[in-house]
């Protein structure tokens, strides 16, 4: 019997959303006010769900506190008022989109947790604008 546990977490970043290879007027065609030379901010709402069968011994899937931990470790400690054009790695060479952003926290976790749980991550860039990644 397999079940799905959640932890929600949240983190504020700032980001602009272009491409250095083309110019202004394209950059603002695709991506409008998400383009601001001078980036704009989001206050970044997630949740991690791990799904797996439940440990005969504990009665867990995964130990909530743990992921708790590992949430705040890998996640909001990197991210967290963070410029993700500038202060983090992944986004140097990657547009820092919310489809992106939600991969690379898949990244960040995945190998923190059991291989026989499945990972998912929903990331809320605003409260109606979200993306899902499962690997």
């Amino acid at each position: 019997m397999k079940v799905k546990v959640s932890r929600k977490a949240h983190f504020n970043a700032a980001h602009r959303l272009y491409k250095k290879e083309w110019d202004d007027a394209k950059n603002t065609d695709i991506f409008g006010k998400c383009n601001n030379p001078n980036f704009h901010g989001h206050n970044y709402e997630l949740i991690v769900s791990v799904t797996g069968e439940i440990d005969s011994e504990t009665g867990f899937v995964m130990d909530m506190k743990e992921l708790k931990d590992l949430i705040k470790q890998e996640i909001e400690d990197y991210l967290d008022h963070k410029n993700l054009n500038i202060e983090v790695e992944e986004f140097n060479n990657l547009n820092p989109t919310a489809e992106n952003i939600a991969v690379i926290i898949w990244k960040r976790l995945r190998p923190h947790i059991s291989s026989s749980n499945e990972l998912e991550i929903v990331l809320f860039e605003t409260p109606r604008n979200f993306v899902t990644f499962s690997g």
